[in-house]
């Protein structure tokens, strides 16, 4: 998972608060600081990264006078801070190492400080050049997030992508509040993921009594096309429509979707299902376009109530899946012009869009297995 933590070392404290507020309205939630500790945490649920040993993330590497604008730390020298490092861990801290890479041999010990340290944080004057690349194929193995220390948002995008998995995350240095929305957006793009779906023909819809339907209401908006990926059967989810459209019965609730009964599956982040039974208050699931695009949502609420359902059964390429959804207008399905289309109108030999899975479910996550589900 992509992430991002914001330098804070400035001189005023009003350009410092400025700076961290920007930076966690736009979801960036760790702050390098080594002054304004207490008055930070005041702001907000902020990590502080910090050369204090009571520091959420203990910063091995000293205060330095950087460029005279913006101070860095110092960068490790060679012995004293790598005992450091493993003497922090033997007492159960989470450490970033700092290391300003300017020869070979500081590229070779910043490999050696990763297999220690928690993270490792990287300063280098031209990300085009290959110690990053070697550093990031030295240490893929290990249990360590790299950082790249970047002063905006291109080079952000180039630490990021280096090579086909890049750096972990990056530590902004930046008093342009612009660059700090850039590289939020940056980080959300790459981490939403991406379903490919197709359209499914329908065979079968018929009521089949009631049930515990679920009401997933979350903390964001979604547009017309928009939902969440929901089925019976874990090799293969419907996409079930948000209530963002207006209807003549109720009033548009862009905010939530209509999911089908407690069994269900939904689709979580790194693509993992949980059941609709398990969801609540605070969790995150996706949502989903009808180009598959997604986004991570919050869930605000859920409701269970007992409602009249129906079966939807729908196939593709002799591959047959299942859901069950409420019966009523208002609970829609997408079809394959991307459109939202209700229940109550669909039959047999529509098209609507939904995601195969090649694999099985395992705890929610995809494993190659077997597993015959009827």
């Amino acid at each position: 998972m992509k992430f991002a933590w914001i330098m804070a070392e400035y001189p005023s404290w009003d350009e410092k608060k400025g700076i961290i507020t920007t930076a966690l309205e736009s979801g960036i939630n760790h702050v390098v600081d080594f002054d304004d500790v207490e008055s930070i945490k005041k702001l907000g649920n902020i990590k502080i990264v910090s050369d204090n040993k009571e520091a959420d993330i203990v910063l091995v590497g000293r205060k330095g006078e950087g460029d005279g604008t913006i101070p860095l730390p110092d960068s490790l020298s060679e012995s004293k801070d790598l005992a450091a490092i493993g003497e922090l861990k033997s007492k159960g801290k989470t450490v970033a190492a700092y290391i300003e890479i300017t020869s070979k041999r500081l590229e070779e010990l910043a490999s050696e400080a990763g297999r220690t340290a928690d993270y490792v944080i990287l300063v280098g004057k031209d990300w085009k050049i290959i110690p990053l690349e070697n550093i990031i194929a030295d240490l893929q193995r290990e249990n360590v997030k790299i950082i790249a220390a970047v002063p905006d948002y291109e080079e952000a995008r180039l630490a990021l992508e280096t090579l086909e998995h890049g750096t972990d995350g990056v530590l902004l240095y930046t008093s342009d509040i612009s660059q700090i929305k850039k590289v939020a957006s940056l980080i959300e793009r790459i981490e939403s993921e991406h379903y490919n779906l197709v359209p499914a023909t329908v065979t079968l819809v018929k009521p089949v009594g009631s049930g515990d339907r679920v009401c997933v209401d979350t903390s964001s908006m979604m547009s017309i096309g928009e939902g969440m990926l929901i089925g019976s059967y874990s090799r293969g989810l419907f996409l079930v429509h948000s209530e963002s459209m207006e209807s003549e019965y109720v009033a548009s609730r862009p905010f939530r979707v209509n999911a089908g009964p407690v069994h269900a599956y939904v689709m979580t982040p790194n693509n993992r299902t949980r059941y609709l039974s398990e969801i609540e208050t605070g969790d995150e699931v996706l949502t989903v376009d009808k180009e598959g695009n997604t986004k991570t949502a919050v869930v605000g609420r859920v409701k269970i109530e007992k409602r009249p359902l129906m079966l939807i059964e729908a196939e593709y390429e002799d591959v047959k899946i299942r859901t069950l959804l409420q019966n009523a207008e208002t609970i829609r399905l997408v079809n394959e012009e991307g459109e939202p289309v209700s229940v109550a109108d669909i039959k047999s030999g529509d098209k609507v869009m939904v995601y195969l899975d090649k694999g099985a479910r395992h705890f929610g996550m995809s494993i190659e297995e077997t597993i015959i589900e009827k």
